[in-house]
């Protein structure tokens, strides 16, 4: 296939008559311009030019030949304009995974916003807290806290941390007692997520680094954080809850923090897609503006903003196009 920077160069000489002109006007040296026509007169057989040592003349042939050669230049300026307008005003349609605590809390004050300034993209947000496979749904964007990002070939842009909470009623703690060690915890009744690992533990971390795991008694298992912190101010068990779920009721004192000397891992919000090679401008803009307000939007509500808001993309591994947006609660380690 000819080299289309060929014709862009042959294009020059000819609209400005000299290779000197031409080579002032887009600073390539008037020696590699000489030798690129040359070059292109010889894989397509004919002359282009006619060459005297004071001017440069265009043959019959390359007269026509430099018509079509404007107008497949002119052909790729419209194209490069087509790329540069939807830069400005990006269109098409997003596909996005986001759990319902997240769309619920995070998004919905700010989403009419994006959508104002950007009437040319359509949303199609799937508020969900299934665990999602972003390349083979065909998701754009996968939003989800984990406490690990997990080694994947998916891009991640990270917005904020989520703190997590043992909590308990009162009552239910008068009748149990107040637990004064994670071991205390063993067999307790709990309400909470349902386990990736099918494991029904708690995670604890003191301050010195030691890591405890406990077991605990299933009493009631579902993704809506709502229920689990009614099930809790309600009594019957022990909730792990983001803070965010359950800082008014502590504050009301309708629950308390159960070992609140005691870490439990912290979650990250997140969003995965499947490449950063090649994002569309809809999703980038999409991007930047949740760079813009998550972060904000987490602080209200007790989450730790990240300092760094960059892109990256993970080691790949076999399970690498699961994006797992059931995301409130972190997975066990």
């Amino acid at each position: 296939m000819q080299d289309l920077n060929d014709l862009s160069l042959f294009a020059q000489v000819v609209q400005h008559g000299s290779f000197s002109a031409a080579s002032r006007a887009i600073g390539v040296p008037k020696s590699r311009l000489s030798r690129r026509i040359a070059q292109l007169e010889r894989d397509l057989g004919v002359q282009l030019l006619r060459r005297t040592t004071r001017q440069v003349r265009v043959t019959p042939l390359g007269e026509a030949y430099y018509e079509r050669c404007r107008e497949m230049l002119d052909a790729a300026e419209a194209a490069r304009e087509v790329i540069e307008h939807a830069r400005e005003q990006p269109g098409g349609s997003l596909r996005v995974s986001c759990p319902v605590g997240i769309a619920q809390v995070l998004l919905a004050p700010s989403i009419g916003h994006f959508m104002r300034a950007n009437p040319g993209i359509q949303l199609e947000i799937e508020a969900t807290n299934r665990r999602v496979d972003v390349i083979a749904e065909g998701f754009d964007l996968a939003l989800r806290v984990r406490n690990v990002l997990e080694d994947s070939s998916l891009a991640v842009r990270t917005f904020g941390k989520s703190e997590l909470r043992l909590v308990a009623s009162p009552a239910l703690l008068d009748s149990i007692g107040r637990p004064r060690t994670p071991q205390a915890l063993e067999g307790m009744p709990g309400v909470d997520q349902k386990p990736h690992d099918g494991k029904y533990v708690w995670t604890l971390f003191c301050k010195t680094g030691e890591q405890v795991q406990v077991g605990y008694d299933p009493k009631l298992v579902t993704d809506e954080f709502a229920l689990l912190r009614e099930a809790a101010i309600a009594g019957i068990g022990v909730a792990l809850l983001p803070s965010m779920y359950c800082r008014d009721a502590v504050e009301r004192g309708d629950l308390e923090v159960v070992l609140p000397q005691w870490d439990l891992p912290m979650g990250v919000l997140h969003a995965v897609f499947p490449s950063r090679q090649g994002v569309t401008p809809a999703l980038r803009r999409l991007l930047d503006y949740l760079a813009d307000v998550l972060p904000e939007c987490a602080r209200k509500i007790g989450m730790v903003p990240t300092t760094s808001l960059g892109m990256h993309v993970a080691p790949p591994t076999e399970p690498a196009a699961r994006a797992d947006s059931s995301a409130m609660q972190p997975d066990q380690p």
